[in-house]
């Protein structure tokens, strides 16, 4: 059996120590690198890795955000590469995935090694993303929403902050990201980017609409519990009378 495992990491030391580690590896190949965290995001979708050397302190997006990122498409092992504190690192010990403290040597990089490749070979993929999932929301709760979402267009991915949506439209399939100048195309389900928004910023006002309420200039009432929702677009949505009680929105703290 043979692993695909990317190498994540903003040191170029630390990549090459373990990519020279790896070499005795049979079953584990390297598929690349990466030296940020949106590079790291791209190339984990692209991949599909089996397995992730992941530095928790990076540029732009730390190991925590790309796997906040990811993990609705992807879900692989993880091995962090970190010198984070104790408490992330005892938290680690009770997961299915596992960590190096840096500096770290041969013999502890085997051992970490070793278990990811049991756990793999058992199939232990829903422990791992239920010890991960529950770690991600211990260690960072105040950042558990995305922030920017990653979009694909003419054979580009990039991010789209979440500060310049306007609103998501579920297009048969897919979603269409509106901003104010733009449309992008998400591949996945309104209900599962709905549970990926923080609540305080966006809210679902019909069956194929989720609204920045940032971006809402007035309500106007329309009939039967409906209302008409005007944006600083100049465009016009309709609130309907199943999506009313999210009206409570307003009255949340920011």
């Amino acid at each position: 059996m043979s692993y695909r495992a990317l190498i994540i990491d903003d040191e170029q030391l630390s990549r090459r120590i373990i990519q020279t580690f790896l070499q005795d590896e049979a079953t584990i190949n390297v598929v690349g690198e990466a030296a940020n965290g949106p590079d790291a995001v791209v190339q984990i979708l692209e991949q599909r890795p089996d397995l992730l050397f992941l530095d928790v302190q990076m540029p732009e997006m730390d190991g925590f955000e790309v796997l906040r990122a990811v993990w609705p498409h992807h879900q692989p092992f993880v091995v962090f590469v970190t010198a984070f504190d104790s408490y992330a690192i005892k938290a680690f010990e009770f997961s299915a995935a596992d960590y190096l403290l840096k500096p770290f040597d041969r013999r502890r990089f085997n051992q970490a090694v070793e278990r990811v490749k049991n756990q793999l070979t058992l199939q232990a993929g829903a422990g791992a993303s239920q010890a991960l999932r529950a770690l991600l929301a211990e260690l960072r709760p105040s950042a558990s929403y995305v922030q920017r979402l990653l979009v694909k267009e003419h054979r580009k991915m990039f991010f789209v902050k979440t500060d310049d949506v306007v609103y998501f439209e579920a297009d048969h399939n897919y979603v269409t990201l509106h901003t104010a100048v733009k449309k992008h195309l998400l591949y996945e389900s309104l209900t599962l980017l709905e549970q990926q928004l923080a609540p305080q910023q966006f809210t679902r006002i019909n069956r194929s609409c989720i609204v920045s309420l940032e971006h809402i200039v007035e309500l106007q009432t329309h009939f039967n519990g409906e209302y008409w929702v005007k944006l600083r677009t100049g465009e016009t949505l309709k609130w309907t009378r199943n999506y009313r009680d999210n009206l409570q929105a307003f009255y949340r703290p920011s």
